[in-house]
């Protein structure tokens, strides 16, 4: 405990650097409590009322349009240390058993964005030197964390990861009954059941959101195409001669289609609008290409000469050009 950071939410009834200072006479009262809700397989009602801080994505967006707010949760820090208690548990099992994809590198030790984005470019750098041309589509998720079913959550954990009894149990007590409200500039709203989603913000809630999407990379692997996950940043790209390209962007067209399919048997929405494609083209081969277009249901996504992957910018010729030129204007700006 001491090694926690020195943060806490209105919610708290002292500052956490008091608690730190008093942990020699606190230590017996909170191990009694953390390890009653444990035993009990109960979470405290106190420790699921959260108030929602609306966060702004990018500070160059609309204020005024609600969709480009994350709601994070505010949590007690007695609440984030019994998830950390658990998820310690939990990530433990999971690495163990190996349960875990080993193509989702959310939330994981020594997995990153950087794991994420070095399982791709190996793989598209060796299909361009074979002389081979790729593809990758980026998939959007609309309001990812804030849709997970929670009825399905349960039966996931309880049969993709073999969760039962007072485990089952625990979790299923953390996710019922979850009360939040809104605090913004001064004003707060009233407080209503979160019926749906898991808390940004939290130790589990991440982590139960790669659970809950375990079957996305399965799906496009069956599919024949490769994936490659960070929490709900979904890559999915292959390769193929040049004079295959059509067929190629009719298989990622359809695993696409198979992957919005099972979002939407579990209560999650593929964002077409926000689906990013790029073709990786030899230098050789560039003007001769005829870029084909992808079909995401009804979108037709017109190939991108540069994308954005998990903040690194990637270019159709897999130059670090792009990303030197937008990493030297931000360093311009800032100074």
């Amino acid at each position: 405990m001491y090694a926690l950071p020195n943060k806490q939410c209105a919610s708290d009834p002292i500052p956490t650097w008091l608690l730190k200072a008093c942990l020699s006479e606190l230590v017996p009262f909170l191990y009694c409590l953390l390890n009653a809700s444990l035993s009990a397989d109960v979470v405290p009602a106190a420790f699921k009322s959260v108030y929602i801080c609306p966060l702004l994505k990018k500070a160059d967006l609309d204020t005024t349009d609600v969709k480009n707010y994350r709601p994070i949760s505010n949590l007690t820090v007695l609440s984030k240390l019994l998830e950390k208690l658990v998820a310690r548990q939990l990530i433990d099992y999971l690495s163990v058993n190996k349960l875990l994809p080993d193509r989702q590198s959310a939330y994981r030790a020594f997995r990153s964005t950087e794991t994420a984005i070095a399982g791709l470019m190996p793989d598209i750098l060796l299909a361009l030197d074979a002389g081979d041309i790729a593809a990758l589509a980026l998939l959007d998720l609309s309001a990812a964390f804030d849709t997970v079913d929670h009825t399905i959550l349960i039966q996931r954990l309880r049969t993709s990861f073999g969760l039962n009894d007072a485990v089952l149990s625990w979790f299923r007590s953390y996710l019922d009954q979850r009360r939040q409200h809104v605090c913004h500039r001064g004003e707060q709203s009233a407080p209503s059941i979160v019926q749906f989603g898991v808390p940004q913000g939290s130790v589990l809630g991440p982590l139960l959101f790669v659970m809950y999407t375990y079957d996305v990379v399965n799906i496009v692997e069956r599919q024949r195409l490769s994936a490659h996950q960070y929490a709900d940043d979904i890559q999915v790209y292959s390769w193929c001669r040049s004079n295959h390209s059509t067929s190629l962007c009719h298989d990622l067209g359809g695993c696409i289609e198979h992957v919005a399919s099972w979002m939407g048997m579990n209560r999650l929405q593929l964002n077409a609008a926000k689906t990013e494609f790029i073709w990786f083209v030899p230098p050789h081969q560039r003007q001769q290409f005829q870029s084909d277009r992808l079909a995401v249901g009804s979108v037709q996504v017109t190939p991108a000469a540069s994308v954005r992957d998990l903040g690194v910018y990637l270019d159709s010729n897999m130059s670090v050009r792009s990303h030197v030129t937008r990493l030297v204007c931000t360093c311009f700006s800032i100074l």
